[in-house]
């Protein structure tokens, strides 16, 4: 399977692009931390990869190292924020699993008490 480096029509090819602000918190050559603009809880943060892919099990199979910088991109994050190992790691496949951007990301939430199941 093929990714595209960047897609024109991707909200976050753009942020990752510069061409849509957003709160960057951490990156790396491969991945880009910013905070949620609709946060679910006191620290939401997304870490996608650069490379436009459109979700967890595509970039898995492109690039499993970028899937293994994405997570440890968000670990360093967790530690800035100070949740003290305390937070949830999340991917969204699928619109029946609530992805609307259809480039991969990782939702790091914390700061609260994490119920399960989650929804």
């Amino acid at each position: 399977m093929s990714a595209a480096a960047t897609d024109p029509d991707c909200l976050f090819c753009r942020i990752v692009a510069g061409e849509i602000p957003a709160e960057v918190v951490a990156e790396t050559d491969t991945s880009l931390a910013f905070r949620d603009v609709s946060p679910q809880a006191p620290t939401h943060v997304l870490v996608v990869p650069r490379r436009h892919v459109a979700d967890a099990g595509e970039l898995a199979d492109v690039s499993p190292t970028e899937l293994a910088e994405v997570t440890l991109l968000a670990r360093t994050v967790a530690q800035q924020e100070g949740l003290d190992g305390d937070y949830r790691l999340v991917f969204n496949t699928g619109p029946g699993a609530g992805q609307s951007v259809f480039h991969a990301h990782l939702h790091l939430l914390g700061g609260r008490a994490m119920k399960w199941p989650p929804g």
